[in-house]
C-alpha cells in the first residue's frame, strides 16, 4: 500500500493507524501548492479531488477521504479492534462520530485558515468551532478515548485535527479533558513515529 500525504495535513491520523496496525506501507510526501508527488508523480492523476489522504491498495485502487480509508485500514486487522465490527451498532456509533469530526471540527476550522474572512466574520466561526469542541470534551470527561476505554481510528482522527489548533494561537487550557487526551496521544509509539515520519514535531 501507498499512502499519499501532506504534513500537518488530515493524512496524519491514517499514517498512525497504519503504524498502529504495523501494516507494511510506503509513505510518499505530496506538495499541495503544485500537485506533485516526492517521486514526481501528478497527484491529480491520482486522486482528481487533488486532496491527501489518498491510500494506493496493492492492486492499483485508490481510496481517498479519510473517514472511508481509516476504516478500510481497521478492517485489515480486525484483531486489533480500532474499529467495532461492521454492521454492529457501535459501528454505526463510531461512523456518526467521524461524520461529526469531519463536518463539525474538520470542516469547521476551514474558514479560520483562510485569508477571505476578516477576524470578525472568523470570531463568529471560532465560537461555533468551540462549542463542537465542547462535545468532544463533555465525551472524554467519561471515557479516556472516543469510543471508550480503547484507544481507536476515531482518536487517531480527532488528534489530527485537534493539532491544527495551535496554528490559531488557541491552547487547550480551556478544555482540560480534551489536553490530557492530546497529551497522552502524542505519547502514543504510532503518533510519535508517524509525525517523525512527517517532520513534525510533537
Amino acid at each position: 500500500m501507498t499512502l499519499y500525504y501532506a504534513p500537518h495535513a488530515c493524512s496524519l491520523s491514517p499514517h498512525i493507524v497504519l503504524h498502529e496496525l504495523g501494516l507494511p506501507f510506503d509513505a510518499v510526501k505530496v506538495d499541495n501548492k503544485c500537485k506533485r508527488t516526492a517521486r514526481g508523480e501528478d497527484f491529480l492523476a491520482i486522486n482528481p479531488k487533488g486532496y491527501v489522504a489518498a491510500l494506493r491498495l496493492e492492486d492499483g485502487r485508490v481510496l481517498t477521504e479519510g473517514p472511508a480509508i481509516l476504516q478500510y485500514l481497521a478492517d485489515l486487522r480486525p484483531e486489533a479492534a480500532l474499529a467495532p465490527p461492521a454492521g454492529s451498532w457501535e459501528r454505526v456509533r463510531l461512523q456518526e462520530m467521524l461524520s461529526f469530526i469531519t463536518s463539525e471540527l474538520h470542516a469547521g476550522m476551514s474558514p479560520l485558515f483562510s485569508d477571505s474572512f476578516g477576524e470578525e466574520v472568523k470570531a463568529v466561526f471560532r465560537e461555533r468551532l468551540f462549542r463542537r469542541i465542547a462535545h468532544v470534551e463533555q465525551a472524554l470527561q467519561a471515557t479516556p478515548y472516543l469510543m471508550g476505554e480503547r484507544f481507536g481510528v476515531a482518536d487517531a482522527y480527532l488528534f489530527t485535527v485537534l493539532g491544527w489548533l495551535r496554528f490559531f494561537g488557541i491552547g487547550m487550557e480551556r478544555w482540560p479533558a480534551l489536553a490530557r487526551f492530546m497529551a497522552a496521544m502524542a505519547q502514543r509509539p504510532s503518533v510519535r513515529a508517524a509525525l517523525a515520519a512527517e517532520g513534525i514535531e510533537g
